[in-house]
């Protein structure tokens, strides 16, 4: 019953989507809506088979997925055990937590400028803004999922002879590790946003470069079709992080 029930809300999304790309040609078609503007997505389709064929859109595509996964990993490993140390100690918590309510405000478009500075026009400098966009946040999920852990537990664990080593690997990074994927898992769709705001304003290739070259030659299918490589790529990326999520928490299921 499940399973038909799913097929079928399945099925009223894919009408759904085919509905409104219909409704969107035939309204072009028409010549209700400039297509300088908006164009027909079968001029959309059209830009993407010519980028297709010469391998400039799968080069952006890639570009900007490697940029992306590079910071985002790299920001999660620091991000993790920092947070359940910072999370499991109200004293370092009270130390550091005065840094963190100073970079928590700041936005990934922020840290541009310095890092053009610092780093220049590189892939280390891409890199470097989508882990100061996606770190504190990421941090702040972690530093919240130790801190939920019920206290009974950790003081049961304690109380039957549990090393402190023990406690954290078998009550507290169990205890945490849902609330932590959750927490990620919205942090993969921020890391998107702080790389694309990189590329728009310091790239030679990438998704953000795609659309911001698309805007300079009026090309409005080019950026529109970056925008929906965007949302493919996220989706794509999601889904095999929900193949990963339900590997490491089986017990979640």
């Amino acid at each position: 019953m499940n399973t038909k029930n799913s097929s079928n809300l399945a099925l009223i999304s894919i009408v759904s989507l085919v509905f409104f790309l219909a409704a969107w040609e035939i309204y072009c078609r028409m010549g209700f809506i400039e297509p300088l503007f908006m164009p027909a997505p079968s001029k959309i389709l059209s830009r993407a088979i010519k980028m297709l064929n010469n391998w400039s859109l799968l080069g952006h595509t890639l570009a900007s997925t490697r940029r992306v996964m590079v910071g985002f990993i790299v920001s999660s490993l620091v991000a993790i055990p920092f947070g359940i140390f910072l999370g499991s100690s109200r004293f370092f918590m009270a130390v550091f937590d005065p840094f963190i309510s100073l970079l928590r405000p700041l936005p990934s478009m922020s840290w541009i400028p310095l890092s053009l500075l610092w780093l220049g026009i590189t892939e280390t400098q891409k890199y470097s803004i989508v882990f100061m966009g996606s770190f504190v946040p990421s941090l702040l999920y972690i530093i919240e999922a130790t801190k939920n852990i019920d206290p009974l537990l950790i003081r049961a664990a304690r109380n039957l002879g549990a090393s402190e080593v023990d406690v954290m690997r078998e009550v507290i990074l169990p205890g945490a590790l849902p609330q932590i994927i959750a927490g990620l898992k919205v942090m993969l769709g921020i890391a998107w946003t702080c790389v694309i705001s990189a590329e728009l304003v310091a790239a030679r290739e990438g998704l953000g470069f795609m659309i911001m070259n698309g805007k300079e030659y009026f090309q409005t299918d080019t950026v529109l079709l970056g925008m929906v490589m965007i949302s493919v790529t996220v989706m794509i990326t999601d889904l095999v992080f929900r193949k990963f999520e339900k590997r490491l928490l089986p017990w979640t299921l």
